[in-house]
């Protein structure tokens, strides 16, 4: 892979939408399916993972030439092994119904392929820079993504939003949507919607490419 440097710009803008984790990279589905059940657990993921994921680019970033070759994965996941402690203890100090309610998910960010694939692929390469760009821009891609599908999940699931109530008291929520096979449905609507948006993106942008070549 090249070692080029890439601009903190460009690397922002990637993540956020041209590679997407959720959407492009299809990483990270794992929270995504779980937790995106209310708004509340999606938005404590979404900056659980945005702290860890900046700040273990930021730290593998830093310390990439001292780490050598053979155990460097092993310094990886002990350097995010150490923040995701920080935001599993802190969301349990600061929101402990949440912290709850999201069960193991918060600790097995640990694993969670956003975060070790962008400190192996992008942090370990880069300069501090622009992989805290990269880190900042697939946080808020992924946030993006969960926040869309827990707001789905959450009103046709339980008829609220953060709460409270969108339908009145006589809407008969979609359990189904609160439940695994809701997240699963959920996903394939946004992926469905993205990629559609994006065929008539790139028609649309070949049509115009003829018509220029035409006139």
């Amino acid at each position: 892979m090249s070692t080029k440097s890439v601009a903190p710009a460009d690397a922002f803008l990637g993540g956020v939408w041209r590679e997407n984790p959720v959407l492009v990279q299809v990483l990270g589905l794992c929270p995504a399916l779980a937790v995106t059940n209310t708004v509340a657990n999606g938005i404590a993921m979404s900056i659980a993972v945005a702290f860890v994921l900046i700040a273990s680019s930021f730290m593998v970033s830093l310390v990439k030439r001292l780490v050598p070759s053979e155990v460097r994965i092993s310094a990886y996941i002990m350097i995010i092994a150490t923040f995701v402690s920080i935001a599993d203890m802190t969301l349990q100090a600061l929101a402990p119904g949440v912290h709850k309610a999201m069960g193991p998910f918060v600790p097995l960010i640990v694993v969670n392929c956003i975060i070790l694939g962008r400190a192996e692929a992008f942090a370990s390469r880069q300069p501090v820079a622009a992989s805290v760009a990269d880190a900042a821009g697939n946080s808020i891609g992924f946030a993006l993504i969960l926040l869309v599908m827990a707001g789905i999940r959450e009103v046709l699931g339980s008829g609220t939003f953060l709460g409270h109530s969108v339908f009145g008291p006589h809407y008969e929520p979609w359990v189904i949507m609160i439940l695994p096979p809701g997240g699963f449905f959920t996903l394939g609507l946004v992926l469905l919607l993205v990629n559609r948006f994006q065929r008539r993106r790139s028609a649309a942008r070949l049509s115009a490419a003829e018509a220029r070549k035409a006139a």
